[in-house]
């Protein structure tokens, strides 16, 4: 019998679609001095490619605070998908009165400590050797299922509520509390803890995770959809007293932001 001790720390994990998050400052002293009639034109031009992007799975945000103005979110199949979205906002002209001030790029991301505990441990019973040709086809064979099973989590629609709030995070790797030295078995009991206060949740939020290790510099992405944004003060601080959140978790900046349709797009940039 293989050595539990001697398993892979690693859980699995299936990816679905790709996603691309924008932040934008207006150039508002530039985009003033333009002449009504051409603000018009840019503004017109901007709405159509807007809502034959809204159709693709993008969505456009007004930010509230001083992190930017306009956040841009794209769900797309893949990275390919997501730098043709890049390189079709950098050619809308209005993009000219638009400045960057960051982005994150990241992959929806569903972690599968349960059934890696049960494959991990199912294996062991049997004596096979971790990363021989018989583990990987079983690990294989799960991941399948998995991403048949979970396809809809994986690849979704974006959320028609009129409010966001997206912001990314780490687990701490600090010299007493590292998240990385626990065992498997204990990250899925946290794990499995900090899922239920999401899920009572369920039917206000829509919460889509995603994965950004080695794509981004923060490790997870977290994008939260409400009608009421009181929601999301709510579900995170109950998160806070999840031993999970409290010991290892590591938050970055926070944007919120309230839909905006393509119609709306003059609203927005009116003077």
């Amino acid at each position: 019998m293989e050595s539990r001790e001697n398993l892979p720390p690693v859980p699995l994990t299936i990816e679905g679609a790709s996603v691309l998050h924008q932040m934008f400052r207006i150039k508002w002293p530039a985009w003033r001095a333009l002449p009504a009639e051409h603000r018009a034109e840019l503004l017109n031009a901007a709405s159509g490619t807007l809502a034959k992007m809204e159709n693709a799975g993008s969505a456009l945000f007004a930010l509230l605070g001083h992190k930017g103005d306009l956040m841009m979110v794209h769900f797309r199949p893949d990275f390919d998908a997501l730098g043709e979205v890049q390189h079709c906002v950098s050619r809308i002209a209005l993009a000219d009165y638009l400045e960057q001030t960051t982005s994150y790029l990241s992959v929806v991301e569903l972690g599968l400590y349960e059934s890696t505990v049960k494959v991990y441990g199912s294996l062991a019973e049997k004596g096979v050797a971790p990363h021989s040709d018989e583990w990987n086809a079983a690990i294989e064979e799960t991941l399948t299922r998995q991403r048949a099973a979970m396809r809809p989590r994986l690849y979704p629609e974006m959320p028609a509520h009129k409010y966001i709030c997206f912001y990314p995070m780490d687990r701490r790797r600090g010299e007493q509390k590292n998240w990385y030295q626990l065992p498997m078995n204990e990250r899925q009991r946290q794990m499995q803890e900090h899922g239920e206060v999401g899920r009572r949740y369920a039917g206000t939020v829509k919460q889509i995770i995603t994965g950004s290790i080695g794509f981004d510099d923060w490790e997870w992405g977290v994008d939260l959809f409400a009608e009421d944004p009181l929601v999301f003060k709510r579900l995170i601080y109950e998160m806070r007293f999840d031993e999970v959140s409290a010991v290892y978790a590591l938050f970055g900046s926070f944007y919120v932001g309230r839909r905006v349709k393509s119609g709306e797009l003059p609203q927005i940039l009116s003077i």
